[in-house]
C-alpha cells in the first residue's frame, strides 16, 4: 500500500511512499530526451522530455513507480486492487498497457492540461511486460504546480477526477476517498473549544487536541485523511532544505514499521522508501526504510540528450553516528 502527495512553497514537490514487504530491485532511472520509448500498440517515440523517477528496469526498459519530467510534470502509480479493470484493444483510441502509462503522459505532456487531452483518447490495456511480471492493478495522481488529477480505469471505463487535495493513497476509489473527508471536517490544528455541551466545564487538558480524532491506523482509507490533513495545514519556509524536510515530515505521518502491518504468508509491509521530487528543478530524493539521510539526485547534471538509460541504486543501509 502506498501514499502519494503534493506540496508547495517556492517550487513545487511531488513524491509518494512505497509500502510492500519486498523490493523488485528498484533505482533512480533517468530517461533522457533521445532514448527509444517502445510501446506495443502505438508507434515508439524517438525524442521526448526527459523523465526521471523511481523504476524497476526490466529488458533495458524503465517500470516507473513514480516519475517526474523536465517540464514539471509528476505521475505515480498507486495499487487500486479489485476496483482497476482494463481493456482489450479497444478501435478508434490510444491502446497503452498498463506499465506503459507513466513513459506515455511524461514523455509528452509538460502539464495536466495536456495530460487531460491525452488521457481522454486512451483505453489501458491489459498487457503484461512479461510472464514474470504480470498486469499491476493501479490508478495514477498526476500533478503540476497548478493542479491536480487522479485518473482511474474502473468498469464504467477512464474515470479523471479533479485532485483538490494533492493526495492519494489505494482504496476506495477516489471519489469515496474525497467524500470520507466530510466525517472529518470539525479538525483544526487550534486548540478546540467546548462545544459538547453548555453547562459541563471541559478543558483542554493536551496540546494538539484540535486534530483529535485524525485516524491514526494504516488502513488506505485512514492514510488518505492523515496526509491530506497533515499536507492541507503544513507550514514551512520557502528554501530548499525547508521544503524538503516539510515534505519528508508530511509523508512520514503514514510511515509503516515493520511488524505493524502482518500480511498472511508471514511478511510485513514496510514503507520500502520515501520519496519527494523538486519538479519544479528536476532532482529526486529519497530515503529508504534502513537509510534516513536524504539522498538527491538531480537529472539537469547527467548529459539529457543521451540515448541510454541513466540509473542510480538506492542506498539502502547506514551506519549509527556517535556524536561524542
Amino acid at each position: 500500500m502506498c501514499t502519494a502527495a503534493t506540496y508547495k512553497t517556492k517550487d513545487f514537490y511531488f513524491g509518494r511512499t512505497l509500502d510492500y514487504e519486498f523490493s523488485y530491485g528498484e533505482k533512480i532511472v533517468i530517461t533522457p530526451r533521445n532514448y527509444r520509448l517502445n510501446f506495443r500498440e502505438k508507434p515508439a517515440i524517438e525524442n521526448h522530455y526527459a523523465i526521471m523517477g523511481m523504476a524497476h528496469i526490466a529488458d533495458d526498459y524503465p517500470l516507473y513507480y513514480d516519475a517526474i519530467n523536465e517540464k514539471g510534470l509528476g505521475m505515480a502509480g498507486l495499487n487500486f486492487v479489485n476496483n482497476a479493470c482494463y481493456f482489450d484493444h479497444q478501435e478508434h483510441k490510444d491502446n497503452i498497457a498498463q506499465f506503459e502509462l507513466i513513459p506515455w503522459i511524461l514523455s509528452q505532456c509538460a502539464t495536466v492540461k495536456e495530460a487531460r487531452s491525452l488521457i481522454e483518447k486512451m483505453n489501458i490495456t491489459p498487457i503484461s511486460f512479461n510472464e514474470h511480471l504480470p498486469v499491476a492493478q493501479l490508478h495514477w495522481m498526476i500533478s503540476d504546480k497548478d493542479e491536480s488529477i487522479t485518473v482511474e480505469s474502473v468498469k464504467d471505463g477512464i474515470k479523471v477526477y479533479d485532485n483538490p487535495v494533492g493526495v492519494l493513497t489505494n482504496n476506495p476509489p477516489f471519489d469515496q476517498q474525497m467524500f470520507h473527508l466530510n466525517n472529518y471536517m470539525s479538525l483544526s490544528p487550534k486548540t478546540p473549544i467546548n462545544t459538547f455541551a453548555r453547562d459541563i466545564d471541559l478543558k483542554c487538558y493536551s496540546r494538539g487536541m484540535g486534530a483529535l480524532g485524525l485516524p491514526g491506523d494504516l488502513s488506505s482509507q485512514s492514510r488518505f485523511v492523515r496526509v491530506a490533513f497533515v499536507k492541507m495545514n503544513a507550514v514551512s519556509g520557502k528554501s530548499e532544505k525547508e521544503s524538503v524536510s516539510q515534505f519528508f515530515h508530511i509523508l512520514g505521518s503514514v510511515d509503516q514499521q515493520r511488524g505493524c502491518c502482518e500480511l498472511e504468508d508471514g511478511q510485513y509491509e514496510i514503507t520500502i522508501y520515501t520519496s519527494c521530487c523538486n519538479a519544479s528543478r528536476g532532482i529526486y530524493y529519497y530515503t529508504t526504510y534502513d537509510y534516513h539521510q536524504i539522498i538527491g539526485v538531480d537529472m539537469h547534471k547527467e548529459n539529457l540528450d543521451t540515448s541510454s538509460l541513466i540509473s542510480y541504486p538506492l542506498l539502502m543501509d547506514e551506519d549509527l553516528k556517535i556524536q561524542n
